[in-house]
């Protein structure tokens, strides 16, 4: 495993993020239907058990229209008219990038240089600017709360609850069209996700588990949940959606409540799901997006259930995709 740190700074009056109410994600999800594709839950061809959710339907390619949608829309006209800002990988940096194009307002994202490139040219696409900066800067800015010296209006990928309740969409669309799931496999990355699918679920099914999914060469919140607080984490992984190094002190007591489990996937088997996605089932994945995939595949029927796969994203740089598709 990754070497782990205490992850620095004084957590001392810390805003923990609440674990949001049934009422409140049902009202997000009315709002995420003005543009969100109700993403429909299909078998993983050669399975057992093992349905899919593909999100790379949506408008951007990925989940992260749902939350940032929302979040953008309760902003309000006056905040929108500043302009929209964000840090990314990649796929909230394009949701953004789509909303402001709806809006019609400026947006711009933070990004790490390493980013990929057809991430970073689907944000330039939708007519956003991304500022691209060593990906040590890209977390200084987040544990130093940047966007407080900017004029823009600031949309955090994780901690912002309006992102969070726009995700749990997704848990109460599976909750709704499979009663009978068992788990639900979700990527964690900065916890967003997680935090809103999980949340949305237990409020409809509490028996249903959910479990995080890691990359082994960025097991953040695996690591955290064994150290009892967080820790900051070294990262190498094609995974970059997810490649988070930290969970924050916000998101962690809510994650370590909510997720039942945590599963980690080493490389081969990421490159490997999406392999099997895009030949059984003609899905192309990131490898984020084959994440939970991924751990469904190597976890066994009578220990998992009838389970739900999401695959999040599907923006990967073409020479990647070949290279991977090669190997097999």
């Amino acid at each position: 495993m990754s070497e782990t740190r205490k992850t620095s700074g004084n957590t001392k009056g810390v805003r923990i993020v609440q674990r949001p109410g049934r009422a409140e994600l049902e009202a997000a999800a009315a709002i995420v239907r003005e543009v969100a594709v109700r993403t429909p839950l299909v078998p993983l061809h050669g399975s057992e058990g093992i349905l899919l959710k593909p999100e790379i339907l949506q408008p951007a390619g990925s989940f992260k229209i749902r939350g940032i949608y929302h979040a953008v829309q309760r902003l309000g006209g006056e905040a929108r008219r500043r302009g929209l800002s964000t840090v990314s990988a990649g796929n909230t940096a394009k949701a953004l990038a789509w909303c402001a194009r709806r809006f019609g307002v400026a947006a711009r994202s933070l990004m790490p240089e390493g980013a990929p490139k057809t991430k970073v040219e689907a944000v330039r696409a939708l007519g956003a600017t991304p500022v691209l900066v060593p990906v040590e800067e890209v977390f200084r800015f987040m544990r130093e709360h940047g966007w407080e010296q900017q004029p823009y209006a600031f949309v955090h990928p994780w901690t912002d609850r309006d992102v969070i309740l726009g995700h749990g969409s997704i848990g109460l669309e599976i909750a709704a069209d499979c009663p009978g799931v068992e788990t639900v496999f979700v990527p964690v990355g900065g916890g967003g996700l997680i935090a809103g699918v999980a949340s949305a679920l237990k409020a409809v099914k509490p028996s249903v588990r959910v479990v995080a999914v890691e990359p082994a060469g960025c097991p953040s919140f695996h690591a955290a949940r064994r150290a009892g607080e967080p820790v900051t984490v070294e990262c190498k992984t094609i995974c970059d959606g997810v490649a988070v190094p930290y969970v924050t002190a916000e998101m962690f007591p809510l994650l370590s409540e909510l997720a039942d489990d945590v599963v980690l996937v080493t490389e081969e088997e990421v490159r490997a799901a999406i392999r099997r996605l895009a030949s059984a089932n003609h899905l192309i994945a990131e490898g984020a997006g084959a994440l939970a995939t991924a751990a469904a595949l190597k976890t066994a029927h009578a220990e998992r259930g009838t389970s739900v796969a999401l695959v999040t994203g599907g923006s990967i740089d073409r020479s990647r995709l070949v290279e991977i598709l090669a190997e097999e």
